[in-house]
């Protein structure tokens, strides 16, 4: 350990070690007595050839033993690699990685302080923002290109987000056929089969349908992951008191049951195969009938939904940089940031949806921006405080209260960059500089810099060879999908 490293690290915990055997155990009780529906003839026979008890055609029952070997045999941790081949997560521990959310309707446009149906224009114009931010370490599509065809909407989404960032992909897609397609890209893109393999550049984001309900695509997808080595999140998206129970610990013990129904699926058709479970922990607010990301009971299911994670040692999906606001105003950077604290200081390891407003409809490019800083401060706070004799000063105290200073001591030089936290977007200026400089709010100072990035960045483009061999995929999957728009 040198002189600047902690030897401990903020943590937020919000279960006891008997509260987690408890609700590990009550989502056991529902696999095992309660069950789930499965809705794919394949994954059906599977389960039952493992011993899995399948009650008239599509109730799934799973002992707690078969539970716990797909939990064994799942990895504890994935190393994620970008579009070039370089190493830049470990979804795994208390590790925390940042980025985008997908398929966003709308996008706000703050010069006009107006929000518009997003299209194509909109993921290339987030891919190449997101480029840009040091914070922001993968990327999802961040709105839906309303202006293609919905067979085509996906993968297009995912061909324009490889061409426009090298950073890591979630994607989502229908099927299994625009899946197929997006994993044929990424292969083109890794350098073929056994390369993508060790060295995964996309995951994949699927779900199951609360209450207990695996629909066919979901599970296809879940499958087609595991046979192709493609990392895959399983994530349902209970509700609590419509469609999960309303209790917290209840809501919790639903959706880790969902997810692990997922687990055992996915390790029957490839033990091993890297999986990331996750609880979307919505909260319905009574009064507005609007799920809400950042009520404080969504906030405290999603933190044990993490600590759960933790406790099974499996890698999580979490949340962060979201905010129930329409606008990027106080309200939004106040729940943004405090989520994607409490994100950072759990341990949740892939943190999706930064930029989301209006409960998951509305992104907005400036949050992206401003949360970019935010995370950056709160990383610097997760760093913790080195104590050991160069940082305890007691010498240069004794030498600097001689002085009666601090400010010309070659120990405030020395640690000064080390220790102190520089902001580029918040504002630290006195009221006479500030008013000086235009008087620019937070949002109007997230603009300027939104706008020098789109104006200045370059993206690193795709090979001419690859491109070629992308497009060629595309039009096999267009004559297969949409065979009526080619002669």
């Amino acid at each position: 350990m040198n002189e600047m490293e902690c030897g401990f690290k903020p943590e937020l915990r919000v279960l006891s070690l008997e509260d987690k055997e408890k609700i590990f155990n009550a989502a056991l009780q529902v696999l095992e007595g309660v069950g789930m529906q499965l809705f794919h003839e394949e994954a059906l026979a599977l389960m039952e050839k493992a011993g899995c008890i399948v009650e008239g055609k599509q109730t799934v029952k799973i002992s707690r033993e078969q539970v716990r070997k797909a939990i064994a045999s799942a990895p504890e941790n994935i190393p994620v690699y970008n579009r070039e081949g370089d190493h830049v997560m470990d979804l795994g521990g208390r590790r925390a990685y940042f980025g985008t959310g997908s398929d966003l309707m709308y996008a706000f446009d703050a010069e006009r302080g107006e929000r518009h149906l997003t299209g194509l224009a909109d993921i290339r114009r987030a891919a190449r923002v997101c480029e840009d931010l040091p914070n922001i370490d993968f990327i999802m599509s961040f709105a839906h290109p309303h202006e293609m065809h919905p067979d085509m909407g996906y993968l297009e989404s995912f061909r324009c987000m490889a061409a426009n960032s090298v950073k890591p992909i979630v994607n989502t897609a229908k099927d299994r056929n625009d899946l197929k397609a997006m994993w044929e890209i990424s292969k083109i893109l890794r350098g073929g089969d056994i390369n993508f393999r060790r060295k995964p550049y996309t995951i994949h984001y699927a779900e199951p349908i609360s209450p207990l309900k695996h629909p066919y695509s979901s599970v296809d997808r879940l499958i087609f992951c595991a046979e192709k080595g493609m990392p895959v999140i399983y994530s349902p998206a209970p509700i609590a008191g419509s469609t999960a129970p309303m209790t917290i610990a209840g809501h919790v013990v639903q959706g880790l049951a969902e997810s692990l129904f997922g687990l055992v699926i996915h390790q029957l058709a490839a033990e091993g195969a890297p999986f990331l479970m996750g609880i979307g922990t919505a909260i319905l607010d009574m009064s507005t009938s609007q799920c809400s990301y950042n009520a404080p009971e969504y906030l405290m299911a999603y933190l044990a939904a993490v600590e759960m994670s933790h406790h099974l040692n499996l890698p999580n999906w979490g949340y962060a940089g979201t905010s129930d606001a329409q606008i990027p105003d106080g309200q939004a950077t106040f729940e943004a940031g405090l989520i994607s604290y409490m994100s950072l200081v759990t341990g949740s390891n892939l943190n999706h949806d930064v930029g989301y407003l209006d409960f998951g409809l509305t992104g907005s490019l400036e949050m992206v921006v401003i949360m970019n800083e935010v995370i950056d401060q709160i990383r610097r706070i997760q760093q913790g405080i080195p104590v050991n004799e160069e940082t305890l000063a007691v010498q240069v105290i004794q030498e600097g209260s001689r002085k009666g200073e601090f400010l010309s001591h070659p120990h405030t030089l020395t640690h000064l960059r080390t220790t102190q936290w520089r902001p580029q977007l918040m504002n630290r200026t006195g009221h006479e500089q500030w008013n000086l400089s235009g008087r620019k709010d937070l949002l109007s100072r997230a603009r300027e810099q939104l706008k020098k990035i789109i104006e200045s960045h370059q993206a690193r483009r795709v090979s001419e060879t690859e491109t070629i061999q992308i497009e060629a995929c595309m039009e096999r999957f267009r004559k297969e999908i949409l065979p009526n728009t080619h002669p």
